[in-house]
């Protein structure tokens, strides 16, 4: 997990006082990917004391598989090896708000955010990944890590260093507010708030049940709080959610979900979301409005059904 830089430095004097040496290997893992990111990580990370050859070959021994297969080794100090993680996190953070404020941008003046990252992330400089406009970012890593590593600058006295990610957050929670503001447009546009809004998808990522300040959780919290009946289903989290959010009704099935609803809002952008058959679907929801929070579903086809599609950032 992420610690504060100068934790390893603090903590090494007892370690050593022990008669034992400390190393510090940060550990890059993926939500949902644990097992494959252990195995096969993109680099692996050593924060060592200068001279402390004993260590850098111990863990050379651990990680000797790994190693064989051709992945990087760096070798480093504790702050530096401490900074190497929240660092990644703040960087993914700023690269998907970045995108979300250009989806600010495009929607006000037409332009389509997800050709725009395409064009963009074919740059070798800049690359396609983290480049998914949205309903933004959640869970238990990305949040608290930028607001911890703010904390921590500022502890340190170079607190300005990283205002621009309190800019980074800000962005991110008005994706949010923004698709609540679309869906209750929506229902104004029906005449009547008095109506039921479906939600697919809860957790804050696919492959996970994890609903820890999901995006998803609260869109859907935020539009019960306006007296709209939501519904909503997710392949994995429907049991965490439903302790989180105890007045929205969880259905067990995306047919349930949307049945009779007069907006359905797709939060999380699960591959069995993202293939459902528009088509299919059209008949149990007369109005067949569709708010695509994570710009995954093909708005050709949606649309070809009937459908009144929005996605982020896109016209």
């Amino acid at each position: 997990s992420t610690v504060p830089v100068g934790t390893a430095a603090a903590i090494a004097p007892q370690v050593e006082a022990a008669g034992a040496s400390l190393a510090w290997n940060p550990e890059f893992l993926r939500e949902g990917f644990a097992v494959a990111d252990t195995l096969t990580p993109d680099r692996l990370v050593y924060g060592v004391r200068a001279g402390d050859d004993a260590s850098v070959a111990l863990l050379d021994r651990v990680y000797s598989t790994t190693l064989a297969s051709g992945t990087p080794r760096i070798v480093t100090d504790f702050a530096t090896a401490e900074l190497v993680k929240v660092s990644a996190n703040a960087f993914l953070a700023t690269k998907i708000s970045f995108i979300n404020a250009m989806a600010e941008i495009a929607e006000v003046t037409g332009a389509n955010v997800t050709t725009l990252a395409d064009a963009i992330g074919h740059d070798t400089r800049i690359g396609r990944r983290f480049l998914n406009a949205g309903v933004g970012f959640g869970g238990g890593c990305l949040p608290k890590d930028i607001r911890a590593f703010q904390a921590r600058a500022d502890e340190l006295g170079v607190g300005h260093a990283l205002e621009f990610l309190d800019h980074v957050d800000q962005i991110n929670q008005r994706r949010r507010a923004r698709v609540v503001e679309l869906a209750l447009a929506a229902l104004d546009d029906q005449g009547s708030r008095d109506a039921t809004v479906a939600v697919l998808g809860l957790a804050f990522k696919p492959n996970s049940d994890d609903v820890r300040d999901s995006p998803a959780v609260d869109v859907a919290v935020a539009l019960a709080r306006e007296g709209v009946r939501v519904v909503a289903t997710d392949p994995q989290a429907q049991r965490s959610a439903a302790r989180k959010a105890p007045a929205v009704t969880i259905a067990p099935t995306v047919e349930e979900a949307i049945k009779a609803a007069s907006v359905v809002l797709v939060l999380t952008e699960w591959p069995e979301y993202r293939d459902l058959d528009p088509a299919a679907l059209a008949p149990l929801t007369p109005a067949r409005v569709v708010i695509d929070g994570r710009n995954c579903l093909d708005a050709d086809r949606w649309r070809a059904a009937g459908w009144t599609y929005r996605g982020l950032g896109r016209s």
